[in-house]
């Protein structure tokens, strides 16, 4: 009796299972196609829908590389950038909490200014100048954030190349814009052609996802990432913008938070005086030593 009460406990046991129902893991929709022509439409578009912008952002700065041996992460700061085509920009970054400023810039693409309230700086020079700091902080220029909230349309009759590429688990289309070496020079099959953009668009939906800049000699200008397309206003335009300048040495996070397209802005507010009693610092004047 007790060996047939452990066989029947035992089958008993034996007999118990547990079910686990295990949810199928969704699968990605398929990659859309287009074609390179359908590609620079669509991105043309998207560039031309917004001329300027009035934007409530939060912003991240990181200086300094694994290449230079010094990263600094600077706390998040919220700011406005008010922006109107083709080049104007204003920048301002503001304390959290107590709101006081902590920098404002300005450039139209010909010259930028830059004042800093707690060194009492004004800085201001051509915007064409590249002199990089050993500060990489004092590197970060307005007009580099132009070309990161407006994207430039591509000109007819430009050459465009195009491509597939997969990172990691994404897919993308790659559109490659080159241009003769120097402006205004004659296209030619012997020209030393150079890349001027390349743009990536998500397969996923179509959506830019990155944007390479290139300067002279190949060089990596800039590099902005984009993501988080929503609505504001009837166009489209992405929450999240990340803007790295490896010659320059820093990467710039913004977060859109509340962004108003296409309203017109007066020229008065892309105007920024120096403040009584702070000192000008022109960048790019050297000071020249009397000669003999």
């Amino acid at each position: 009796m007790a060996s047939i009460a452990l066989v029947t406990a035992l089958a008993s046991g034996c007999a118990i299972s547990h079910t686990t129902v295990v949810k199928p893991s969704e699968v990605p929709a398929p990659p859309k196609t287009t074609t390179k022509q359908e590609l620079i439409s669509l991105y043309n578009n998207q560039a031309e829908a917004v001329t300027s912008l009035n934007a409530a952002v939060k912003m991240t700065l990181t200086a300094g590389s694994a290449y230079t041996g010094v990263i600094k992460q600077y706390h998040e700061v919220n700011g406005f950038i008010l922006a109107q085509r083709p080049a104007n920009i204003r920048v301002i970054g503001q304390a959290p909490v107590v709101g006081t400023n902590i920098f404002d810039m300005e450039s139209d693409g010909q010259t930028f200014a830059i004042y800093i309230p707690s060194q009492g700086k004004f800085i201001t020079g051509p915007a064409s100048l590249e002199r990089p700091s050993a500060k990489p902080i004092e590197n970060l220029r307005p007009q580099h954030l132009t070309g990161a909230v407006f994207c430039e349309p591509i000109p007819s009759q430009t050459i465009v190349l195009f491509e597939e590429e997969t990172d990691t688990t994404v897919r993308y289309y790659v559109l490659t814009v080159v241009q003769p070496p120097s402006a205004g020079a004659e296209a030619s099959i012997s020209s030393d052609w150079e890349i001027s953009r390349k743009i990536w668009f998500d397969r996923a939906d179509l959506s830019v996802a990155r944007v390479e800049t290139y300067d002279s000699g190949g060089k990596l200008g800039s590099d902005i990432r984009y993501s988080g397309w929503d609505t504001f206003g009837g166009v489209s335009y992405p929450r999240k913008i990340s803007l790295a300048r490896p010659a320059n040495d820093y990467r710039l996070q913004i977060e859109v938070t509340r962004m108003t397209p296409n309203q017109p802005v007066s020229a008065d507010r892309f105007v920024l005086q120096q403040p009584p009693g702070s000192e000008l610092v022109r960048v790019g004047e050297e000071s020249k030593e009397a000669k003999p």
